[in-house]
């Protein structure tokens, strides 16, 4: 199946993919009319804004964006609309946490106190906590703020700042690229291995905040190492919105296990999020994302292989309810080969929830000996609930094995029926099978305290709508 970017019927920002039309240029135009679409589902594909403009030019050309363009729509004809139209961007700032050091109670709530090699939190627009292992500092490993990476180790961030990812495809990209403040920065040296987790935590823990999170990883020649991003809130009444961008980049042998957890709570947060993972030379990444909540999310999440050799596992998960909408756009882009690739994502949907799913395999000209799969699997829990699963493939090789799959099902009466006649009753036997579900990615974790949050989140999640899954299953 090749996937097709299909025309939009408005009007949209005359911006290019590498921001050349705002570099010292005339403000974009925009014609009249409501914005109906702002990016297409496709991928990035290599077409970044880090073109050597300093990181005033950069955030002067994305201002420039920012006010041209209006909040955006995404659309796959036929399938789902996700639009941010209902935020009032114009009622939310980017305010500063009031105390250093003040880490959120959600924060402390929901991770577990266990052995990591360092953390960085922000809450809402500042740092407010770092640490790091003194031993690894002393080994060459930097985590700080992107702000103070920026002034204090500008050789090391430069190189890599946005060296792919956009900043003029739609308002709330703009917006990040423009306005984030404190933000994240790891750099681990060359040869360096380390077994226990870096931790990078965005929280929200009251409504009217505008939170633009900024992460730039940067893993050296044969560096070894695990990164845990967590995005949580407090549930609060009134709206909150977390435009995140992400960028991790592993140099020549490097490998990296990376993992998101987000789950905004019961609040009104919007999530407009971009993500990308470069692997360079015989590098490898475990990626694997537990998407769990929150009320308006959509997610562009790319893992592209770019030197030969390279190679990738992408994972994920996620689980909606009440009355939450997800949109997933999932890039397994291979530039050069050989490279490998597995890509590999299980949801469900309860409530009157919607989950929307779309994964590309893209393999560019030249990339040969590229061997990659795609598979989908969803579970609808829910009369109301509604789940959208576009597994895809776009090829430009020839000496290639591609292929993808997907499937959307329901509880099985059968297994059910087994599990009650082997002594559990029916709202422990539904808890089981979706668990199972689900555990065939937890595991992948490895990381036991990380593994049992998710675990304990999922089983939430189940509790909550026990009722509803339980008349659902029953009427049918």
């Amino acid at each position: 199946m090749t996937a097709v970017s299909e025309p939009s019927d408005a009007t949209t920002p005359a911006a290019t993919t590498n921001g050349a039309a705002t570099n010292g240029a005339a403000p974009i135009q925009v014609k009249p009319g409501r914005h109906r679409e702002a990016t297409l589902y496709h991928a990035l594909a290599g077409a970044g804004a880090g073109d050597g403009r300093t990181l005033a030019q950069l955030r002067q050309a994305a201002l420039a964006a920012y006010e041209a363009s209006e909040l955006p729509v995404w659309r796959r004809s036929g399938f789902w609309t996700t639009s941010l139209q209902s935020l009032d961007l114009d009622a939310l700032s980017t305010r500063p946490s009031p105390l250093p050091d003040s880490v959120p109670d959600v924060v402390t709530r929901t991770l577990a106190d266990r052995p990591r090699a360092g953390r960085i939190v922000q809450s809402a627009g500042s740092v407010v906590h770092v640490e790091l292992n003194p031993e690894l500092a002393a080994k060459g490993v930097i985590l700080c703020s992107l702000e103070d990476a920026f002034s204090e180790h500008g050789e090391l961030v430069a190189p890599w700042y946005s060296k792919r990812l956009t900043i003029d495809r739609n308002k709330l990209e703009a917006a990040n690229a423009a306005f984030w403040t404190g933000g994240a920065f790891l750099h681990v040296p060359e040869g360096l291995v380390v077994e226990d987790p870096f931790e990078i935590v965005y929280a929200i823990d009251s409504p009217g905040v505008a939170q633009y999170g900024r992460t730039l990883v940067v893993g050296a020649p044969t560096s070894e190492f695990r990164v845990h991003e967590y995005d949580l809130a407090e549930d609060f009444d009134g709206q909150a919105l977390h435009a995140g961008a992400f960028e991790l980049y592993l140099q020549d042998g490097a490998r990296c296990r990376l993992a998101q957890v987000q789950d905004w709570g019961q609040g009104e947060v919007f999530d407009a999020s971009t993500r990308f993972v470069g692997v360079g030379r015989d590098a490898h990444c475990h990626w694997l994302p537990s998407l769990l909540g929150g009320h308006l999310v959509r997610q562009h999440l790319e893992l592209a292989v770019s030197e030969p050799g390279g190679d990738m596992a992408f994972r994920g998960l996620f689980f909606t309810e009440e009355q939450e909408h997800l949109d997933v756009f999932a890039v397994d882009l291979h530039e050069t080969g050989p490279s490998g690739g597995d890509v590999h994502w299980r949801g469900a949907a309860t409530g009157e929830s919607r989950a929307s799913f779309e994964g590309l395999i893209q393999i560019d000209p030249g990339a040969q000996q590229t061997h990659t799969y795609l598979q989908i699997h969803s579970m609808m829990l829910s009369p109301k609930a509604r789940v959208d699963a576009i597994p895809s493939v776009l090829v430009s090789s020839d000496d290639v094995s591609a292929s993808h799959g997907g499937t959307v099902g329901e509880l099985d009466e059968t297994a059910i029926f087994y599990m009650q006649t082997r002594g559990l009753d029916r709202p422990a036997a539904v808890r089981v099978i979706v668990e199972g579900f689900f555990e065939p990615l937890i595991s992948e974790l490895e990381d036991e305290p990380l593994e049992e949050l998710v675990r304990a989140k999922v089983a939430g999640k189940l509790a909550a709508a026990r009722e509803d899954i339980e008349a659902y299953a029953t009427s049918r």
